[in-house]
């Protein structure tokens, strides 16, 4: 087999490749150790946010992601739930509308309501709660069933990747010749040549109580943990539903490698966070508990674009906890750059020869 193209990593950003570059007529190959969606697109929440970027390229990329990720989810239980962002404290109150009004100037339907309002959209919400924004763009899918629906009619290849360059690269099986190859590998894309850390994120998981959450709900600091370059532990409450009713509850980020240890503090801090926006879930039993490793890159940007020092080697990687929401702009901008097509987006932040992310 010697395809145009081959693709490591079958996660939701290879996956958008894939299916981007098979779009555009090229024979494509993807190849993962363990399958599809079995990494960090398994240990998401399945997010297709623009409610926590700021004007800017990634907010230009989620912006482009969300127009297109309707007709490509297929049977991925697309849902236009739409997102609320509270301020818990007088002081946040002020920040959160300056926020929303910048991503208003470049396009985001951001809604400033009264606390009042935000406990008509949500009436288990903690009254105490001082702004909100409404943000109706945003949604939800299943990241693992997403990831399979953009793979459907691509051949994925079980097997370990050792080394890559721009026209081969070499698993246990032997050598795959091609035309190029893109690393999506997302937190392991380090080992190809680019700048980027796992960062560990928990979610905890109720029992089903459908009906109850209706949106995306979260304090407005998650917008400030999502920026921060701390490796220390950083929380923030995050709280939605799924379609079976169950409550996922975050959000959570750590530098600390591939440690996957599941430490008590950490689901401790996000279960009083969860309580401080809806205390009614003080009552609800928790299932189960999952974490998993997002790829953090240093300056917050995904690495979309061709390695400079090895020709016909591509990178997509990069996005952090993004990637569900980035992955059909990436897919797209990624394809369109390899077969020479108008971008969608502005390629140059995202470029693989900035100087924060070569190794």
């Amino acid at each position: 087999m010697n395809p145009d193209v081959v693709v490591m990593g079958a996660g939701i950003i290879g996956a958008a490749c894939a299916q981007a570059l098979k779009a555009r007529g090229l024979d494509v190959l993807v190849v993962d150790r363990r399958g599809p969606a079995s990494g960090t697109s398994a240990a998401g929440e399945g997010n297709v946010l623009v409610s926590d970027k700021g004007p800017g390229p990634e907010l230009d990329l989620a912006l482009a992601s969300r127009e297109l990720w309707p007709e490509l989810a297929g049977d991925a239980e697309w849902e236009e739930k739409g997102g609320l962002v509270v301020a818990t404290t007088p002081d946040a109150a002020e920040p959160l509308r300056a926020f929303a009004a910048g991503q208003r100037a470049v396009g985001v339907d951001a809604r400033e309501i009264t606390a009042e309002e935000a406990l008509v959209h949500e009436p288990h919400l903690n009254p105490a709660i001082t702004a909100g924004v409404h943000y109706p763009q945003d949604a939800q899918l299943n990241p693992v069933k997403a990831t399979r629906s953009l793979l459907r009619g691509i051949t994925v290849r079980h097997a370990e990747v050792s080394t890559a360059d721009g026209r081969s690269v070499t698993t246990a099986d032997g050598v795959i010749s091609c035309g190029a190859v893109v690393n999506a590998t997302g937190p392991w894309a380090s080992s190809f040549g680019v700048n980027v850390l796992p960062r560990r994120g928990v979610v905890l998981v109720t029992t089903p109580i459908p009906g109850t959450i209706r949106h995306k709900v979260y304090d407005a600091d998650y917008v400030g943990a999502v920026a921060s370059g701390d490796a220390d532990l950083q929380t923030s409450g995050v709280v939605e539903s799924t379609q079976a009713g169950t409550v996922l509850i975050g959000s959570s980020r750590q530098r600390r490698g591939f440690d996957d240890t599941i430490e008590s503090r950490v689901l401790a801090a996000l279960a009083r966070r969860a309580i401080a926006l809806f205390p009614m879930l003080a009552a609800v039993p928790v299932m189960r508990a999952y974490g998993g490793f997002r790829p953090y890159a240093p300056d917050h940007l995904p690495i979309i674009g061709e390695d400079p020092r090895t020709p016909g080697l591509w990178h997509a990687t990069g996005h952090e906890g993004a990637g569900v929401g980035l992955a059909p702009a990436t897919g797209r901008l990624l394809a369109q750059l390899l077969t020479g097509e108008t971008p969608l987006v502005d390629p140059h932040p995202f470029r693989a020869d900035r100087q924060e992310v070569l190794l």
